[in-house]
């Protein structure tokens, strides 16, 4: 064992480190500069009873319902061998899918012992290294829009169809993997098209609705980042197999239901911007003695230790709390009480525009013209006392 991986087992008391999914390293890219994040998930740490033993315990997560409903929605779109799926795919494509289309699934011999399964692993990566050659010198952008979350739902693009005249190909649940931390990660898309347009491209079934054209933003911007970790493990299996890793495009399939209905709708998501945080982020982490370096020697991350030395040892590594936390890391709650006292605890718009104003006790001093503050906090300062006056008058009634 390496210096680095033996700190990393200290780190997390000697217990085998949590795995990771593409829920979770999709959730690194919602903050990035967060030391404290960044520590745990490179030592594989278990925030959840870390979050419980420290007494702050997470408060999110899909409930039952939502996941059976979802299953359920998946096993309809896929159902006949992938037919519907194929026609929606292509459509929003604006291609021929050049016959019924062929459909492996690569899930179907799965014996007992998890998803990471070696033969599993070796079909997927057979199975699509051998759908590549297809699609080779055929690589094109199907849009050149900029990179948006947004589903797009309208008129559909036009691509190049298939010229080989080869059906196009969709392979049900490949087992993919990425490198995080210096670990192999398995990951599990819903589908994956090849010989669309020339080119792969990623495939996510969720059950959310679109009505009206519009889907939840944040909701759609889940699924993004999420699609994006899909996209970025593909095109490593391609590139270490002797492929054009751009035969994989960044534009992502999202199928949800339309309306308030249970019928599909395919839309497009560009998932460049995504990819370009996702490569950072992972990056970061790879060079993990540089993060580790800044951590005191005595750090623990071992829910069996103590709550009074746990919440000590997590306070000594800087976190870099935000409101969007809440909804992606297990330690939030923990990191906001921690932040009560910080602007940063009320939001990123509101930390930048009070442009460097750490704590609510020094701007409620400067919005009471108590103290003039630092010469770089002048605007600040003269905004504050503006709106402070605002205020007043709006309370007593008295015009400004």
């Amino acid at each position: 064992m390496t210096s680095t991986a033996q700190r990393l087992a200290e780190i997390r008391g000697g217990k085998p480190p949590r795995r990771h999914n593409a829920r979770t390293i999709a959730a690194l890219t919602g903050n990035p500069g967060c030391d404290r994040r960044a520590v745990l998930d490179s030592a594989g740490a278990d925030k959840p009873a870390l979050a419980e033993q420290v007494g702050f315990p997470a408060r999110f997560g899909q409930s039952r319902f939502a996941i059976t409903r979802g299953n359920a929605f998946e096993a309809q779109v896929k159902a006949d061998g992938g037919a519907e799926l194929l026609r929606l795919v292509a459509e929003r494509l604006g291609v021929d899918p050049g016959g019924p289309g062929t459909w492996t699934d690569l899930g179907a011999d799965d014996r007992p012992g998890g998803p990471d399964q070696p033969d599993r692993a070796e079909r997927s990566r057979a199975a699509l290294a051998a759908a590549a050659p297809a699609a080779r010198g055929r690589a094109h952008l199907p849009t050149g829009e900029a990179p948006t979350a947004e589903p797009q739902t309208g008129e559909a693009q036009t691509g190049d169809a298939p010229t080989s005249g080869e059906p196009a190909a969709l392979f049900d649940h490949p087992l993919l993997s990425l490198d995080v931390a210096g670990r192999r990660v398995h990951l599990e898309p819903d589908l994956v098209a090849a010989r669309l347009a020339g080119r792969f491209h990623v495939v996510e079934i969720k059950s959310f609705p679109v009505i009206d054209g519009q889907a939840d933003p944040g909701k759609v911007a889940a699924a993004a980042v999420q699609s994006a970790v899909y996209v970025l493990a593909l095109r490593e299996l391609l590139a270490a197999e002797g492929h054009d890793p751009s035969l994989v495009s960044s534009d992502v399939v999202l199928v949800c239901p339309r309306d308030f209905a249970n019928q599909p709708v395919a839309s497009l998501v560009d998932v460049r911007k995504q990819l370009l945080v996702l490569r950072r982020q992972l990056d970061r982490m790879a060079r993990v003695d540089d993060l580790l370096a800044r951590v005191p020697a005595n750090f623990t991350a071992d829910p069996a230790a103590d709550p009074d030395h746990l919440r000590r040892a997590l306070s000594s590594v800087p976190a870099r709390y935000a409101p969007d936390c809440l909804a992606a890391c297990e330690l939030a709650y923990f990191c906001r009480h921690e932040a009560r006292a910080e602007t940063t605890a009320l939001g990123r718009p509101v930390r930048e525009a009070l442009g460097g104003v750490a704590d609510v006790a020094e701007v409620l001093a400067l919005a009471a013209g108590e103290h003039p503050g630092a010469p770089e906090q002048a605007e600040a300062a003269a905004l504050l006392r503006a709106a402070a006056r605002l205020r007043a008058d709006a309370l007593t009634g008295r015009p400004s």
